[in-house]
């Protein structure tokens, strides 16, 4: 969550827009997204070109000499934020206009990519040089706080912040899911070099780089000093999908400044006959929308083969199985719904996980991981895709407490079920002995076909009642009685000693 000064200076920076003539909060927002590229731009060029020194690697700046724009050659220091960050107004604002943009519009090489599709038709709406320059020390002191903080994940907090701006102001916003969660989903699932990794409903692509930076900090050898290895990570393994061409261009951005040069994010309905995949993916890591119910007739069919719905949330669960190959795996986030409904279809998905496939591990969270924009109690669900079964047992989890507190306000607080998770899942074998009324135990497969197959932890978790013993009545009123006498003797000395004053 953005808290104090950070949070202040971003309203600053919303309110110094908002003030300046764009009152439309898509427009501030992508704007808004285009600085901060630029800016990260230049510090993710900065920090490559040491890691290359450092390595003893080869490495070209984007910014090395002339650069071409149009048809004109530039400097290309000319174009780096810590350069023209410090030109007049009216200087920096026809360099931004007439250079950055198109520089930043053109900078894949390749028309096809994910990030030349969605910045194509982007277009640079700051009215006044003025205005541009409010914005850029504004911003110079957004990632000054942010350096301050020194925490990884702040400028993914940062962009949650902006979403909620989105939904606050009366638009149909989206938010992330919370960084931290994503991070565990991650970590459950291991990704291996050589998967190829899908979210059908990416946003702003915070899976796909959550994914990404794990296989750079825990298999970095593999991946990026694998010649086959890292032209698969930086062109093939990361795909995303979205209905939101704001949400894509800011994912494309979002991935190639975590260093991922060519993703494949694509505008697709994932739900419909848009959506093609089948058996493609080795792992899908997903938080899709649950927007309720849809239209049939939108829906593609084999999907409603599997379950007959218009719920969006068990139609994703369905498209998930279609569209992972054999062996893949998948960890999706899910209302708590899902786990207990009795329709046919609530019945049909989860008859489908358990019995057709591989249902690894529930686990539920509390309600207020997704405060402040949304109070729903979500679980996670992990499983492969086996297509001939493998459910024996499956491993649930209560967690209580995720590191923040589950009010809107969500401050750190010491309780943390997270590492715990993450290390039990890593150790199944050691789990079987765990009783029911433990944090996390296994449930046989017969158990959850017997009960309808029904995966809420509820049902299966076992409350300790232990025994209290009380002293009998009689006891009690003797008890009573004794203070009773207690209470008159001091009484009784308390006026003696009173009356000892007054003689």
């Amino acid at each position: 969550m953005i808290i104090g000064e950070l949070k202040n200076k971003i309203d600053s920076l919303w309110e110094i827009f908002w003030t300046g003539g764009l009152t439309n909060p898509l427009d501030v927002i992508e704007q808004m997204t285009y600085l901060m590229f630029i800016r990260d731009l230049d510090d993710a060029d900065n920090l490559r070109l040491k890691e290359s020194a450092m390595l003893g690697l080869p490495f070209e700046s984007i910014f090395a000499g002339e650069v071409m724009v149009g048809d004109r050659k530039i400097a290309g220091n000319q174009l780096k934020w810590s350069v023209f960050h410090d030109f007049p107004a009216q200087k920096m604002y026809t360099t931004m206009q007439e250079w950055i943009f198109p520089f930043i519009k053109n900078l894949h090489g390749n028309r096809e990519s994910a990030y030349a599709k969605y910045m194509g038709d982007a277009i640079f709406k700051i009215p006044t040089p003025l205005l541009l320059d409010k914005i850029v020390t504004a911003m110079d002191e957004i990632y000054d706080q942010m350096a301050q903080l020194k925490k990884s994940d702040t400028r993914g907090d940062v962009y949650e912040y902006l979403l909620s701006k989105l939904a606050t102001a009366g638009v149909n916003g989206q938010f992330r899911t919370p960084r931290h969660i994503i991070k565990m989903m991650v970590e459950l699932v291991d990704p291996k070099p050589e998967e190829i990794i899908c979210d059908p409903a990416c946003g702003t692509s915070g899976f796909l780089v959550a994914a990404s930076e794990y296989l750079k900090e825990h298999k970095k050898e593999e991946v990026l000093f694998n010649r086959k290895n890292k032209d698969h990570y930086m062109n093939h393994m990361f795909h995303g999908f979205d209905m939101d061409r704001t949400m894509l261009r800011i994912g494309a951005m979002n991935m190639m400044t975590h260093g991922v040069d060519n993703p494949f994010i694509e505008y697709r309905d994932s739900l419909s006959d848009q959506n093609p995949d089948r058996e493609k993916y080795s792992l899908i890591l997903a938080n899709p929308p649950f927007k309720g119910s849809l239209d049939y007739d939108i829906v593609s069919l084999d999907l409603l083969k599997i379950c007959k719905t218009k719920k969006t949330e068990l139609l994703f669960l369905a498209l998930f199985l279609r569209m992972l190959k054999t062996g893949g795996r998948c960890a999706c986030i899910v209302p708590d719904g899902v786990l207990f409904g009795s329709s046919k279809a609530h019945v049909a998905i989860r008859k489908e996980l358990v019995e057709e496939h591989c249902l690894e591990a529930v686990i539920s969270m509390p309600s207020g991981v997704f405060k402040p924009y949304a109070g729903v109690s979500t679980a996670i669900l992990i499983f492969t895709k086996t297509g001939h079964g493998g459910t024996d047992k499956v491993w649930f989890y209560d967690m209580r407490a995720d590191g923040l507190s589950l009010d809107d306000k969500r401050s750190p607080v010491k309780e943390n079920d997270i590492p715990d998770i993450i290390a039990r899942f890593h150790n199944l074998e050691r789990e079987s002995e765990r009783s029911r009324t433990e944090q996390s135990f296994f449930v046989g497969k017969e158990e959850i076909s017997s009960q309808g197959y029904d995966l809420s932890i509820n049902k299966y978790k076992e409350v300790e009642y232990v025994p209290v013993t009380y002293p009998s009545t009689k006891e009690i009123m003797a008890n009573l009685h004794e203070l009773e006498r207690e209470i008159s003797r001091k009484l009784a000395e308390l006026d003696e000693m009173l009356a000892g004053e007054d003689r």
